[in-house]
């Protein structure tokens, strides 16, 4: 999709004087976004609600229903779990800001694996892609969700992105294969269904326990047990 794009601006005889608006315009959103990033100190990070740069916009998000924290809690608790138990990244949630190319992101749940975290300090505060991605829909994110950070985290190599519905209570999964820069198609884990990562070794839980405390706590439970042999 990128390189047809790009085809078709250099058939243009103006081509030119199309990427230097583009820069242009470019040019002034840096400079926007530098002055959020300042705004976005740690002072003010924890006063606000969490804030996102996109496409030249502070996007500020409002408080969540309660749905939406139960499922980021829930699945942040096993995945969290699972990830100390096995060695094999590090999982954070909500307010870490990971910068992309042009926008600045706070999903609701980041994971990276070792190799990406040797680098990162306790004073840290803005972060590189990570290796998987959760975002908890709800009515004032779910557009941004579905196509622009769809579309953004593909293209910067998040190689697996789960999209999570409290209302339908299921999980669609979007994963890259090898080189691509597009998600596959959804696959879309209903909660009678069991959902595999594909980027974390061994994570494996039923879509269930994303949305009920009891079956979450079975899960961790499961998770928790020493392995056999």
């Amino acid at each position: 999709m990128m390189n047809i794009t790009v085809e078709k601006i250099l058939e243009r005889p103006d081509a030119k004087l199309l990427m230097d608006k583009v820069n242009y315009f470019l040019s002034a959103e840096y400079q926007k976004r530098m002055a959020f990033r300042e705004w976005l100190d740690e002072d003010k990070k924890a006063e606000c609600h969490p804030a996102e740069f996109i496409n030249g916009e502070v996007i500020m998000h409002s408080p969540v229903k309660r749905k939406h924290w139960k499922a980021s809690t829930l699945l942040s608790r096993i995945l969290g779990v699972h990830a100390s138990l096995n060695d094999l990244g590090e999982v954070a949630i909500e307010k870490a800001l990971i910068a992309l190319t042009r926008n600045d992101y706070e999903p609701d749940i980041c994971f990276w694996l070792n190799e990406k975290t040797k680098g990162f300090s306790n004073d840290q505060m803005i972060f590189p892609a990570p290796d998987f991605v959760v975002e908890i829909l709800s009515r004032s994110t779910a557009k941004n969700d579905r196509t622009i950070k769809h579309q953004d985290y593909a293209a910067h190599g998040i190689r697996e992105y789960w999209i999570i519905d409290p209302n339908r209570q299921l999980i669609d999964q979007f994963i890259l294969i090898g080189n691509d820069t597009e998600y596959m198609p959804a696959k879309t884990h209903l909660i009678s269904q069991d959902i595999k990562s594909f980027v974390i070794e061994g994570f494996e839980i039923p879509v269930v326990a994303v949305f009920d405390k009891q079956i979450n706590k079975t899960t961790l439970l499961e998770l928790m047990k020493p392995k056999q042999g």
